[in-house]
């Protein structure tokens, strides 16, 4: 069994964007720009264009489970991400398929609110996410009104953001990425990787534009497929974090809101 041109394997599990910026759409478009087959669980249906979005539809949980069985007892997968996950329901039957298939490289984005302002997750869907799936991640990438929500500390400064992924990383992950597009710093971002009991500051320029949409799907998928491809976590963030960097660069505005990444951008070290 042979992967042809592609580096490895991977999974997203999370809900479909009918706007192809972010969600499942922007995890499969990051996966083949890093040259990793991606697979889908979809464990909701949005519908949403840049402007909005206007209905959501949560799978049941019977056919999320079904259609984990059916990659993992086929395919060797090696990295998960998890993206929307809007009902405890849900989120239990992905802990309980990522503990069935033993998934040790699982990246968890725990998307809460859309860029629109809508809310994706059920007020008690975030307890059970922070008590059954985190603790069976490999690395969770919250930014910081997620991370407020997480850990229930406030963030003002980059020493909140690493006090943050502390109290996040005791809740049972192995690692935590807090990521600071959020931060009201005029010219830079930093995000803050907590990992083996010490923490890692990534700083940049802040590229300015208005299309954002995706982001957080986009650079956990980036991290989850360089993982797939056998790559070290702090490589794969730092790999992740200079996709993502591309992607904003190509940003676009094909409709009347916020505009999408250009995904297809090829980094170098896939060239």
């Amino acid at each position: 069994m042979g992967l042809g041109l592609y580096r490895g394997c991977a999974v997203t599990i999370a809900g479909s964007d009918s706007g192809g910026g972010a969600g499942i759409q922007a995890d499969l478009k990051s996966f083949a720009a890093l040259k990793v087959f991606g697979m889908t669980v979809v464990a909701a249906v949005t519908a949403q264009n840049s402007q909005a979005v206007t209905a959501v539809w949560n799978v049941p949980p019977e056919m999320v489970r079904s259609q984990m069985d059916a990659l993992w007892s086929d395919f060797p997968v090696g990295a998960a991400k998890t993206g929307m996950l809007g009902v405890p329901e849900v989120i239990r039957e992905v802990a309980r398929g990522i503990e069935r298939w033993q998934v040790e490289q699982l990246v968890i984005d725990p998307v809460m609110i859309a860029q629109s302002g809508a809310s994706l997750i059920a007020d008690d869907a975030v307890e059970v996410l922070r008590k059954e799936l985190l603790p069976l991640a490999l690395l969770v990438t919250p930014n910081i009104p997620e991370a407020e929500r997480l850990s229930g500390l406030p963030i003002q400064n980059i020493d909140d953001m690493e006090r943050a992924a502390r109290a996040i990383g005791a809740m049972g992950p192995r690692a935590v990425l807090v990521k600071g597009g959020h931060m009201l710093q005029k010219d830079s971002v930093t995000d803050v990787l907590f990992h083996e009991g010490e923490t890692l500051r990534f700083e940049d320029s802040r590229i300015f534009t208005e299309n954002t949409h995706g982001t957080g799907c986009t650079l956990s998928a980036a991290i989850t497929a360089e993982l797939a491809a056998g790559v070290s976590l702090p490589e794969a963030v730092r790999r992740g974090r200079e996709y993502l960097r591309m992607g904003l660069v190509a940003s676009f505005q094909p409709g009347h809101g916020w505009g999408p990444l250009g995904h297809a951008v090829v980094p170098p070290w896939v060239e």
